[in-house]
């Protein structure tokens, strides 16, 4: 299906209780560029934690862009990933969160503060799609993660087309980001971390698909784009484990 200039029509949400009664339902979200003192001191006393535990070493910070909007789309293989990603930029980074993490009503305000948004994982979400674009629309970071879940093992695949669909219709390029050792730091499953130094690995910016003459983008060259996206995650996440020695 072909798509009109400003990029694919959203995709539906899909109806039904479990949506509408998700946590996080239709909280205010304000999308505030300016890194507030508040901020500022909560983003520099979680960044020391996470010095202190993981040690974490980045190579590639030349490809995010400093200003502008952007995606960041790193691999996920462990709760901490979206840390991890906060070494990547000094930007202010908005994200999606599942929304069961809105169940404590003061997680969700602290969450909102921070630049979270939650996503209902079970159904595409419009809200939190609108609540996407807004933040790229406003020339903002965003934080998503192309697999949509925490995934194992060493291969990259069956990439969710949320990335690509988003840079579609935003014009944001999407920086794919490998992280190394974060499934032996803190595995799926577990809630206590491990002192594993982390290798974080940033690779060049990927360009948003390409339109037609008539300004349109194509369903078929999001999905190209999703499948350049594997490869080009692939490739740093490789590097990443590479830097650890696990595999």
């Amino acid at each position: 299906m072909a798509v009109s200039a400003a990029g694919p029509d959203p995709v539906p949400e899909s109806p039904g209780p479990a949506s509408a009664a998700a946590p996080g339902r239709h909280q205010e979200f304000a999308i505030e560029p300016s890194r507030s003192l508040g901020y500022k001191i909560l983003r520099a006393i979680f960044e020391l934690l996470m010095r202190l535990m993981f040690r974490p070493k980045v190579v590639g910070l030349e490809h995010v862009p400093t200003t502008g909007p952007v995606i960041l789309a790193p691999v996920h293989r462990s709760f901490a990933d979206f840390g991890f990603t906060a070494f990547c930029t000094k930007r202010k980074l908005f994200f999606m969160t599942k929304d069961s993490m809105w169940k404590n009503k003061w997680l969700g305000r602290l969450l909102l503060y921070v630049g979270a948004f939650p996503v209902h994982r079970e159904s595409a979400d419009r809200e939190a799609l609108q609540r996407a674009e807004e933040v790229l629309k406003r020339g903002q970071a965003l934080v998503l993660f192309p697999e949509g879940t925490r995934r194992e093992g060493p291969a990259i695949e069956d990439l969710m087309e949320g990335a690509t669909f988003l840079s579609a219709r935003t014009g944001a390029p999407i920086v794919p980001i490998g992280i190394g050792a974060s499934d032996l730091a803190m595995p799926k499953g577990k809630a206590i971390p491990k002192p594993y130094t982390i290798q974080i690995v940033v690779g060049p910016a990927i360009p948003p698909p390409a339109r037609t003459g008539g300004g349109r983008v194509s369903r078929s060259a999001v999905h190209a784009a999703t499948e350049d996206l594997v490869g080009q995650l692939q490739t740093v996440y490789d590097e990443a484990k590479a830097k650890t020695g696990r595999y």
